[in-house]
């Protein structure tokens, strides 16, 4: 067991030499890791064209269920019950005001006592011209 030993000290010491030997060149120096630059905030959104983006929002989150038209014949409106709104429907047109869709609009249907399955789009409260050019857009949509 002592011989054991023995043989392990030599080894290290013999490692350890062959490590910091004088003839050895000098290891070069690591460059030091740099953390990586920490994510800037997110900037406030630049203002677009409210109009552009009404137009943009109808497209892509409202015509699955209205339809590009409006008359509430979306591919998606087959499966809803309530059916979905006809905004194209001159009486229903003036049975509601602005305001009222646009807390349609941002809150859903379930935020305002309608229907739950008008989504709400909570990330148009923050930008209220965008919400009122949804709304000339459903306004104009009539017949």
């Amino acid at each position: 067991m002592r011989a054991r030993w023995i043989g392990l000290v030599i080894g290290l010491i013999i490692g350890v030499s062959g490590c910091t030997s004088k003839d050895a060149a000098p290891a070069e120096p690591k460059a030091a890791e740099t953390a990586p630059a920490p994510t800037p905030a997110p900037a406030a959104e630049p203002a677009g064209d409210p109009v552009a983006d009404a137009k943009d929002i109808y497209t892509n989150r409202c015509t699955v269920c209205h339809g590009a038209t409006g008359k509430g014949d979306g591919d998606g409106s087959a499966a809803l019950d309530p059916k979905p709104r006809d905004f194209t429907l001159a009486e229903w047109q003036a049975s509601v005001t602005d305001e009222h869709l646009q807390k349609i609009i941002v809150y859903g249907g379930a935020g305002v006592g309608k229907a739950p399955t008008m989504p709400a789009n909570p990330d148009l409260d923050a930008k209220p011209e965008v919400v009122a050019e949804l709304v000339k857009l459903i306004r104009g949509l009539a017949n």
